[in-house]
């Protein structure tokens, strides 16, 4: 079985779920499974380079937009093998899923993600539209703009977020801005920015706010398979 170091919460509960004992180390950020019994190797944004290495892993595995491309280059230039991985998409995430997992050994897909595959598939087209707006960061005010992969997972469920034709994927816009685009609903997620009932909601008075996991919003791995009911029962719940 090969050595595996993620720098991807994401990617070690995929790599956790079908290859047990496979990974030798993981981010402080890396919480699924809850009993993962690794090295931490710091944050996605400032690994700890050395330690990495010195855990020789046969294969790290990262992401372009979570990991820093100077940490990446430092890793090769040690001699080890990195694989990133690019996913903007839900079809994207499957894909690179499912190399990310070969590539770390496994025989074939592993059943959460052909279930996975098939609960995305078996969406009905949705019947309306639900236009939102999708904060990810508070002080200052920053929402999903375009091609992201957050972005995809909600157009897929119905929902239209009014950025998503903006310039920048993650572009700061203020407060006053995102009042006046007067959205069906307001998505909050809990990851990166932890919003909660208590922190989020009372910037948007009068609108609908769904407070959601950012698990099943931005992650790509294991919670894919529950994230299309998990999120549309959120959304529901937020407009009735």
């Amino acid at each position: 079985m090969k050595r595996v170091v993620s720098l991807v919460p994401s990617l070690t509960e995929a790599v956790a779920e079908t290859l047990p004992g496979a990974l030798v180390g993981a981010t402080d950020w890396c919480s699924h499974p809850a009993d993962l019994d690794v090295v931490r190797i710091g944050g996605t944004k400032n690994p700890k380079v050395e330690r990495i290495v010195e855990l020789a892993p046969d294969l790290v595995v990262a992401n372009e937009e979570e990991n820093r491309v100077p940490d990446l280059d430092a890793l090769r230039a040690a001699g080890l093998d990195v694989l990133v991985t690019e996913v903007r998409t839900v079809p994207d995430a499957f894909t690179e899923l499912a190399r990310v997992l070969a590539a770390c050994g496994a025989p074939e897909r592993p059943g959460w993600l052909r279930r996975a595959e098939a609960a995305w598939a078996a969406l009905p087209e949705p019947a309306e539209r639900t236009t939102a707006v999708v904060p990810v960061w508070r002080r200052p005010w920053m929402v999903v703009g375009r091609d992201t992969f957050a972005g995809d997972v909600l157009a897929r469920l119905g929902v239209h977020h009014l950025y998503a034709g903006h310039a920048e994927r993650y572009p700061r816009i203020p407060l006053d801005e995102l009042r006046a685009a007067a959205p069906d609903v307001v998505v909050l997620p809990d990851e990166p920015y932890r919003f909660t009932a208590d922190d989020g909601p009372e910037a948007f008075p009068g609108l609908a706010c769904a407070l959601v996991s950012g698990r099943y919003l931005t992650w790509y791995g294991p919670s894919l398979e529950r994230a299309p009911r998990v999120l549309a029962e959120a959304l529901r719940a937020a407009r009735r």
